[in-house]
């Protein structure tokens, strides 16, 4: 069988692709798999899925034998800059970045567009060429690559991780095969089933011992609280600027571990003045990164994490049974982030702080994160029902939905009752 995953443009839809391939190859490891993903995460899908069996871009590798492989290959992709809620006071305000993303950055990325389109085209027209089905992971990355699908008749999955769907994954729901979601609460779509996200296989509850291992392999006390303060990959301004406003507080009361994001790094550098060394030994409460490869590690250690609402952050966050501080970015378009904690913390699993307030009053943050940190049994509370929300088996049953379409053995009524058991 040959099969086609197609996933990019956030690192939160690269890795439950990631974990829905490794699932696949221990179901079936001669399966022939290729992954195409945009420009900017290609490296990193390289990498990732290096890990997993033989991984290989446009050469092929000679040296795979009956190893498992992954074909990488880049996509052209055109990503649609939107902004919800602004008033003309804020596209006044922000008239450069209306400039850069709305004008020039849309120009840019329905030419990216064009080109994904012409690849997948061109790619998928031989017949002998086509994969048996594709596994779109939802983002802009894979539009090009459903449309023309559509046009071949080629079978596809949908993996749609938040309440609302992205705009890309409407554009293509209509004519999925399946449509596989990680929350209950997709309205008026047929051939949905719920799966949940799928995280990775180190994404697991830590016992107390292994958590102050944890701290103190990153340099902190073992003794002392934690709270992990991440925008995700790419990084949150606002959460990073909130953050140096109240860091000096915060320290007097626990230890602080801020993954500043690649975008955002430069702006924060100016923090790492809290951070002291001395012969390779922190001396400080507090440490700084622009990445940190070890995320499941990073965030096992913390007592509190504070995060943005994507849906694979939080599906991460429900595995390692976490008390957590959601603070959803409200202007993405569809609001999906502000649902997606909203939901949470109607059911008493997340505390939830909007945005906006935020900025207004980071001191909001800081009374969040002090309360928290000295109520232990609220924490364990909120970390139990966030953990009732994860979905462990979710890699397994999406590799089984797309192994069945793959199969032409897709039977609506009878898998939908296997899966949800």
């Amino acid at each position: 069988m040959k099969i086609l995953v197609v996933g990019g443009g956030s690192g939160g839809h690269i890795t439950p692709a990631v974990a829905v391939v490794r699932e696949i190859l221990e179901k079936k490891p001669r399966t022939k798999i290729e992954f195409w993903t945009d420009r900017r995460y290609y490296k990193n899908v390289v990498k990732i899925t290096t890990e997993i069996g033989v991984s290989w871009g446009n050469k092929v590798n000679k040296e795979a034998g009956k190893k498992p492989y992954i074909r990488v290959r880049k996509v052209g992709a055109g990503k649609l800059h939107r902004y919800a809620g602004w008033g003309w006071k804020d596209w006044l305000k922000n008239w450069q970045v209306v400039l850069k993303d709305l004008i020039w950055g849309n120009i840019v990325g329905f030419l990216g567009f064009m080109v994904g389109l012409w690849q997948s085209f061109w790619r998928l027209l031989w017949p002998g060429h086509r994969p048996d089905v594709i596994f779109l992971k939802g983002g802009f990355v894979g539009l090009p690559v459903g449309l023309v699908a559509r046009l071949f008749g080629i079978p596809y999955v949908i993996h749609e991780s938040d309440v609302v769907p992205g705009l890309a994954n409407r554009l293509l729901m209509k004519r999925a095969k399946v449509i596989a979601t990680g929350m209950a609460g997709l309205q008026g779509v047929e051939n949905t089933v719920v799966v949940g996200t799928p995280v990775a296989p180190e994404f697991k509850a830590v016992g107390v011992t292994q958590q102050k291992n944890l701290k103190k392999a990153f340099g902190f006390d073992p003794e002392r609280p934690l709270v992990v303060v991440t925008g995700g990959s790419q990084g949150s301004l606002n959460i990073d600027n909130a953050i140096k406003e109240i860091l000096p507080e915060m320290l007097k009361f626990t230890s602080v571990g801020l993954v500043a994001g690649r975008k955002h790094y430069e702006d924060m550098v100016e923090l790492k003045k809290y951070e002291e060394w001395d012969r390779a030994k922190l001396q400080s409460n507090f440490r700084l990164w622009e990445f940190n490869s070890a995320m499941h590690e990073l965030m096992g250690a913390a007592d509190v994490v504070v995060s943005r609402a994507g849906a694979t952050t939080i599906a991460e966050l429900a595995a390692l049974q976490k008390a957590v501080i959601l603070i959803p970015f409200e202007r993405l378009p569809g609001g999906h982030q502000v649902k997606n904690a909203e939901k949470l913390r109607d059911l008493g699993a997340v505390v939830m702080i909007a945005d906006e307030r935020m900025q207004q009053q980071p001191g909001i943050l800081l009374n969040e994160v002090r309360h928290l940190v000295r109520a232990p049994r609220e924490r364990a509370d909120l970390a139990a029902k966030l953990h009732e929300e994860a979905r462990p088996y979710a890699a397994e049953k999406l590799a089984e939905i797309v192994l069945k379409v793959g199969d032409d053995e897709w039977m609506m009524p009878e898998i939908k009752e296997k899966v949800a058991e």
